[in-house]
Formats: C-alpha cells, sequence, structure tokens
C-alpha cells in the first residue's frame, strides 16, 4: 500500500474540546478517522496535539510516509513510531499519530478486500476463536467531570447482555434509556433534562448511591434482572488519589471509600462494575477492593492507559480483574492490539471503550470484533453514538 496524501481538519466536539480528522489517501481514495480529545484524561496518556499543532505534525509525517509503501498495520505503526519514540507521543502528537494509524488501516483492508475487524484479527488475534457478542456497557447518568450536579460518580452504567439478538438488546437499551428520561421528568416535575457530556442523564440526587438504586427498580420492573446489570465509573482521580479523598463531601481513606463501595455492592447484587474507584496513583485502594469484592469487575482505566507493561503490572498484581482499552490514550492500533493481548494474557477481561466528546466514528467497534472483547463501553444510545449501536447490530447480526 503506498500513501499518496495525508490531510488533517479541526472538528470542535460541543465543549469546545478539540476533535481531528485525520485522511490517508491511497490511490483514488481518501480514508479518515475521527480523534476525540477526550475531557477525563489520565496523565499518563498520549499527548493531544492542538489543531495548529496536528497540521504541523502532518506535514512532516506526510514528506517521509509520501515516499514509502507499508505492507501491515505493524509496518505502518512501527513506521510512526521511530519518528516519535517516547511512551507519550510527544513528538509527533498522540491524535495524528492513531489518526494516521487507524485511517491507514482502513485503506490497508480495502486493498486486501477485507473488513478491518479482519485485517486486524489477521495480524494480530489469529488464534481469536468467534466470541460471544460483548456486553454492552452504557451511560445512564452521569455526573462527576461529565455534568453539573452534585454526583461525585462521574458515570452510572447499565450493562446489557446480549439475549436472542443483538439488534433486540439493543433497541431494548434504547427503550430503557428514554424510560429512564420519562421516569426521571415524571417524579421531578421536569419538561426537561440536562444531558451529560456522554448522553447521561445530569440531575442532582441526594448521594451517589440513588442513581444505582434508582436503575436498578427501572431493570427489574422491565423484567431484566439477574440478566442486565450496573456498573459505575468513579473516575476517582478527579476527587482525590494517593489514599485520600473527599467523597459527598467528606474526607475519607482508601479503606473508607473501599468500605463505602462494598455496602453500595452489598446493597445491590446487580451492581458488577467499579471503574477507577480510585485514584490513579492508588494501586492499592484497587488491590483492596479486588480483595473484598473478587467476584466483581474492578476495572483500570487511568491506572493502565491502555499501557501492555501497565496492564500486565496490575493484572498479575492483583489490584484489577478487567481494564478499559481506549486506543487513544497509547496512540496506535498495534500498541490498542497488544494492550488487549496483554490483559488477555494476565486473565483480565477486556472492554473496548469510547471516550467524551466522541464521534461518529466505529473503528472502536471493529477493534472490539477483531479482538473478541468482553464488554464495550460507548456512552448513551443517543445522537453520535447511534453510529456505534448500529455498527454493534452489523458485525454481530
Amino acid at each position: 500500500m503506498r500513501i499518496s496524501d495525508i490531510t488533517v481538519r479541526n472538528i470542535f466536539d460541543s465543549r469546545g474540546e478539540p476533535t481531528i480528522e485525520v485522511g490517508v489517501r491511497c490511490g483514488e481514495r481518501t480514508h479518515t478517522a475521527q480523534i476525540p480529545s477526550g475531557k477525563s484524561r489520565g496523565t499518563r496518556e498520549a499527548s493531544v496535539f492542538t489543531p495548529a499543532e496536528a497540521a504541523a505534525s502532518v506535514r512532516f509525517l506526510r514528506e517521509l510516509m509520501c515516499v514509502r509503501s507499508f505492507s501491515s498495520i505493524a509496518e505502518i505503526d512501527a513506521f510512526l513510531f521511530s519518528y516519535d519514540g517516547t511512551s507519550t507521543k510527544t513528538a509527533i502528537g498522540g491524535n495524528v499519530a492513531l489518526g494516521i494509524s487507524i485511517a491507514a488501516t482502513r485503506a490497508l483492508a480495502e486493498e486486501r478486500k477485507k473488513e478491518v475487524w479482519e485485517l486486524m484479527r489477521e495480524e494480530y488475534f489469529a488464534a481469536t476463536k468467534e466470541a460471544a457478542p460483548p456486553l454492552i456497557f452504557s451511560n445512564f447518568i452521569n455526573g462527576g467531570a461529565h455534568a453539573h450536579n452534585t454526583l461525585d460518580v462521574q458515570e452510572y452504567l447499565v450493562i446489557a447482555r446480549t439475549g436472542t439478538s443483538m439488534r433486540e438488546t439493543v433497541e431494548k437499551l434504547i427503550s430503557l434509556y428514554r424510560e429512564t428520561g420519562d421516569y426521571l421528568k415524571r417524579i421531578r416535575g421536569l419538561k426537561s433534562i440536562p444531558i451529560g457530556d456522554e448522553g447521561g442523564y445530569s440531575l442532582d440526587f441526594e448521594d451517589n448511591f440513588a442513581p444505582l438504586s434508582l436503575l436498578d427498580k427501572l431493570i427489574r420492573e422491565r423484567g431484566f434482572g439477574g440478566v442486565w446489570f450496573l456498573g459505575i465509573d468513579a473516575a476517582a482521580s478527579h476527587f482525590g488519589g494517593k489514599g485520600s479523598y473527599v467523597f459527598e463531601g467528606k474526607q475519607m481513606d482508601r479503606k473508607a471509600l473501599a468500605e463505602r463501595y462494598e455496602r453500595y455492592a452489598s446493597e445491590l447484587g446487580s451492581l458488577m462494575s467499579f471503574e477507577d474507584p480510585f485514584g490513579e496513583d492508588d494501586a492499592d485502594g484497587f488491590s483492596l477492593m479486588r480483595r473484598a469484592l473478587p467476584d466483581r469487575w474492578i476495572v483500570g482505566d487511568d491506572l493502565t492507559t491502555t499501557d501492555a507493561g501497565a496492564i500486565r503490572k496490575y493484572a498479575e498484581g492483583g489490584a484489577i480483574n478487567a481494564v478499559i482499552i481506549k486506543p487513544n490514550q497509547i496512540g496506535t492500533v498495534t500498541e490498542s492490539c497488544k494492550a488487549i493481548i496483554a490483559a488477555r494474557s494476565s486473565g483480565a477481561k477486556v472492554i473496548i471503550s469510547h471516550r467524551s466528546g466522541e464521534t461518529d466514528d466505529t473503528f472502536i467497534i471493529q477493534l472490539a470484533k477483531a479482538s473478541g472483547a468482553d464488554g464495550v463501553k460507548i456512552g448513551a444510545p443517543v445522537k453520535e453514538r447511534l453510529t456505534k449501536f448500529n455498527e454493534l447490530m452489523r458485525l454481530y447480526a
């Protein structure tokens, strides 16, 4: 595959955060990838270049890449890495590198007359057998950095297991999301409800447990009890770290916070998943949770930032048993795939995830299909995220 041009344009999301679209031209076709910057970012993530920085980086890389041919995803990404070499892509920009990596992967897949997921499976997951459809982690209520309300917890997630078909599951999820909104409007006497950054409803609640109790009630009333579950993304780095937290206005050490989460789990058997329950610098807190709740998913995100080495360290060290994979945390398709392989070899569940400020790009669904992911986390089933739900229905028909 020979690249004839690389372009970049800026797209600002609704919060004014930079999202770039990178185009890679091969022959008569230009393949694109849209890369959101994300709002809630760990400190060890790949760098996000501003639009001006991205344009300069693309000018530099265009001169180097448009005189070469590439025969694999790994070869494309190795070339990008050779001109950066930093763990956080500070030389060429993590969002620029990933945009080129994904767009070029799409071009290569078309040249080989394969779907993107087929090309990635062939190159990185050849031993992967066809897996059950992934659990869908869908954001119903927003708090923390993604909303303007009283909630410390950033995301309250409904976790849907596919029943007779993916289409039917998605339709039921959309219906439950709308019913949740109608129920909240009715009990609060509201005509409309504010929406958070990821499409979840954004309201004040009396405490951080109340949204879980409400969602559990609605799930059981719909007959999904024991089949669908709940999860939280605490994003705890936003309310503390290093063993010290401020939760619901109270100072807590990691033990007290862990006990609060344990109480949530004991009161709600449906509460299956705890993402980033402690800060990115508090692996001891994660380990405390793993010991206290061995049957729940303790999920690393800011802790692990899609880094294969960090995933192995914390999964094998007993801090986590599941991990979030966000390609733009690490900066290339290859490194994202290696992070998934590291999780698998360490016995951790894999959840392929979107970002805040998301676009209608569907690459992460292709990645989930290629790798046989255990879950996909794609926000509320509304607006631009509906394209990802549509891709789920297509790939898992």
